[in-house]
Order: structure tokens, then sequence, then C-alpha cells
């Protein structure tokens, strides 16, 4: 439980002192002067019991009310809090009190880990809320998180999609079956079938969806690439506007316009949107790499090997990155540097995950085609989330006009990983 001078937090609530108002999820609960002033009460005295005559003193102002009106308000308390209700407990004789469990300090330990962003975190991160979820099995909190952190170990490219996808299946089933399917779930579960499943239709659906109920920067964001991946670029900058006015510090916002102003051939605006997304954030991974392939096609390509190797230093263990400097080398005739690492990642497919899709970029830029179609045949395979670029990637432009490329683009089909 944490707690500032105007505000208490615990578990997915805030309590704002000063308005007399709590939160949960940015949305106010009912609750009557009463009931707010039994929750502010047990708050400042958590974990420890609070006595009827103590709670009638906090919340009437001493007026004469009855022990029974203090159990009403303190059950339409835990009403309003649904399942997290029963973290009031209830002593006859003795009073109440508001206990967090164990999960709720695992949960939100998992957050800071979760925020890093790195795979380390990501991974220290699905072992605490692991522990969360075997603590208080119906904690949607903590399934919720994990759904989220094996979908974005695979989305960024750091574990397989194989291997990661039917783990996020299997967290995301338990926190509708433990929490609803909320706007954020929802827009999570869009995401995926985006990603991979390419169904599309339901994908946007949902995704529009979850907009609808609770239109946050991470949905607007999540339509934003959707659009921009599906050759609706005006579409995405309209969602990237949205997501703007709804929070300008959000942190994938600038590299999101990168990412659409890259894929529209929209160089020189791409790279000119660089300086704000490393500026306000400069530890995201992906927002470090579309900038330096921005640069790179702007054709400034000294400052794109330094974000290349400024990512590599924060992202070690993200194989991909190291496959992009390379094909930027090799872009720019430094071929034998792109050999190099080219053959280190091949080295490094026996130990862990390399992205074929970005490999075959890698291939085709060493004038090796004939490879650059087996590694694109294997991305097909492997279910490589960046696949979902495949069809508006600048990068991708030199296969494209190869009749291989359609039949093996042919081969993308919707699908169920599991």
């Amino acid at each position: 439980m944490s707690a500032t001078a105007e505000q208490f937090g615990f578990g997915p609530f805030v309590v704002d002192v000063s308005a007399s108002r709590v939160l949960r999820d940015g949305a106010a609960l009912k609750l009557r002067p009463q009931a707010f002033q039994v929750l502010r009460a047990l708050m400042e005295n958590s974990g420890q019991w609070v006595s009827c005559d103590r709670l009638i003193h906090e919340a009437w102002d001493g007026s004469h009310v009855s022990r029974h009106t203090v159990s009403v308000t303190v059950a339409e308390l835990k009403n309003a809090l649904k399942e997290y209700g029963s973290w009031i407990e209830c002593r006859p004789k003795i009073g109440y009190r508001l206990e967090s469990p164990k999960s709720d300090e695992l949960i939100k330990t998992a957050w800071h880990f979760w925020n890093r962003r790195t795979r380390e975190g990501f991974t220290r991160a699905i072992e605490l809320f692991e522990q969360a979820a075997h603590e208080n099995e119906a904690d949607s909190r903590a399934h919720d998180g994990l759904a989220l952190s094996w979908l974005v170990l695979g989305t960024y490219g750091m574990r397989a999609p194989r291997e990661i996808y039917p783990k996020y299946l299997e967290a995301f089933t338990r926190a509708v079956e433990h929490g609803g399917m909320t706007p954020e779930l929802m827009g999570t579960h869009g995401h995926a079938l985006h990603m991979f499943e390419r169904r599309l239709e339901e994908a946007e659906a949902e995704l529009l969806q979850s907009l609808q109920d609770r239109p946050t920067s991470v949905a607007y964001i999540r339509m934003a690439i959707f659009c921009s991946s599906v050759k609706r670029p005006d579409d995405a900058l309209h969602y990237v506007e949205l997501a703007r006015k709804a929070d300008p510090l959000w942190p994938s916002l600038p590299a999101t316009e990168v990412i659409i102003r890259f894929c529209r051939r929209e160089f020189e605006e791409a790279a000119r949107c660089v300086t704000e997304a490393l500026e306000l954030h400069p530890y995201l991974l992906l927002g470090r790499a579309f900038c330096a392939q921005a640069l790179e096609f702007a054709g400034k390509t000294e400052q794109a090997l330094e974000q290349y190797r400024f990512g590599r230093v924060v992202f070690p263990d993200v194989t991909w990155l190291l496959a992009l400097e390379a094909t930027c080398l090799a872009r720019d005739g430094r071929r034998k540097e792109a050999r190099a690492i080219a053959d280190g990642l091949k080295a490094r497919r026996k130990s862990e995950y390399v992205d074929a899709y970005y490999m075959a970029l890698l291939m085709q830029a060493l004038g090796k085609r004939d490879d650059a179609f087996e590694e694109l045949a294997r991305a097909v395979a492997e279910n490589s989330a960046a696949l979902y670029l495949i069809d508006v990637d600048p990068q991708m432009d030199s296969l494209r006009q190869d009749a291989r490329f359609e039949a093996i683009r042919g081969t993308i089909v919707p699908r169920t990983t599991a």
C-alpha cells in the first residue's frame, strides 16, 4: 500500500483524499460520504483492527449511529470494491481491518521491473506475477501482467513467438476468467490478434471496441500501428494525433509517428521526429530502432549507426538490433563487418532466438538474395512479430520486386500459434 499527503493507493485503486473520491483505472466509484470516510480510516490504519466506535467517530463525526449502520456501510464499501472487497475483514467485538495480500506488493514490484522494458526486466516481472498468482489466484491483475509480459516479449522479438504465444493465451484466458473482459484486456488481445494471428477483421473490431470503451493513449497507439500496417497511413496519423491529445508525453507516441512516417516513405519527416522521440524517451527499444532506420533512409548513415550501437548497449540481448546495424553497414559498403556480424548471429541461433525477418534484410543487403528468401520463409514459419510490417516496410522494397516474395507472402494466413 502506498501513500502521499493527499492520496493513498491500494490494489488498482487510488484514494484521492482532497476530492473525497476513489478511482479505479481512472473511473470514480460511487460511494456515499460515510463509506468513503470508512475506507479512509481503514487505509490510514492499514493492517490494524479499527473498532466500530472509532469508525463511528471517523465517518459520522461521533454522531449516534448503530453498529448495524456501520456493518451496512462496510458491506456497501466491500460491494463497491468488487473482487477486492475481501481485503476488508471483520471480527465481532474487535472491528474491521483492511489488509492488502502479499500478491499486491508482488504485483507492484513486478510492474517496476516491467517498466525497465528489457528482456531481463520482463523475465523478472513474469516471475513476480506468477508468484502473485500463486498467492492469490483470483487477483486478475497478476494474470493481466503475465499476459502483457508474454505478449511484449514476443512483440519486441526478445523470445521466439512460438514459445511465448501459448503462454500469453493461457494468461489472457485466466485474466478474463478472474476479472472479465476489460477494455484493457480487449485492446491487448486485439493487438495480439493483429501481431501474431493476423486475424485482421477481428483484431480491428477488438481494438476499436477497446478504444470506444476506454479511449487511452495506448489504445490510440495500437490503432495507429494497425492502420499503418494495413496501408491506411492517414488513419494511422489521425490516431497518433488523438493519442497526443490524450497524453502528449506518452512514451511510445513520438516513436509511433516515426514508424508511420518511415512506412510512408517520408524519411526526412521521420528523421525530424527522431529528436523528439529520443529526447523524451531514450530507452524505448522500438523507438530507438525505428529512429535509426529513419536516419539511415534519410541519408544520415553515421547517425543511424550511432543509434544502433547505443541500442545494443542498452539492449544487448536483442539480436535483431544487431542484424539491423549489420544491414546498415552492408548498404554502406562495409560488407566485411556486416558478414562478421551475420556469421555471429547464425551462431547465436543455437542458443537464442534470432528473428529471421531481420536476417532476411541482412542477407539481401549482402547480395545473398536466395538466402534472403530462405530467411523470409523461416520468418513466416517462426511467426515473426515483424511480419506485421511486411506490406509497408521500405526495407522490403527490393525483395518485393521478386516473384518469390508474393509466393511467401501468400503463406501468411490467419492462424493460431498455440
